[in-house]
């Protein structure tokens, strides 16, 4: 018998069908930096300009998040793009972490 002739069987996925958790792996994630008693705000504030382009306006009030409320989320992506934030923030000496959103 032929070994070209014979049909292979293949298992195909169905792209259309997802589970909870393949939605799960997809949900964006956001950074949050925190605050610490060393960085000076006009460094933070200049820190967040640089890093990801923001006005001083946005750079600003997303310090003040940082200074008043303990913690601001200055950033948002795939888990890539927010590991890649985070270490960025941690190469000039800020302290942030990366979570899931809520997904709402």
């Amino acid at each position: 018998m032929n070994v070209a002739s014979q049909a292979m069987p293949l298992e195909v996925a169905d792209p259309d069908l997802t589970t909870d958790e393949d939605v799960d792996t997809d949900r964006p994630w956001q950074v949050l930096v925190w605050n610490d008693p060393i960085n000076l705000m006009s460094y933070v504030t200049f820190v967040f300009q640089k890093l990801f382009g923001y006005s001083i306006e946005k750079a600003t009030s997303l310090m003040l998040d940082v200074h008043e409320k303990g913690r601001a989320i200055v950033s948002s992506g795939t888990r890539a793009e927010a590991e890649h934030d985070v270490h960025r923030l941690h190469a000039h000496g800020l302290w942030a972490t990366m979570e899931k959103t809520d997904g709402q």
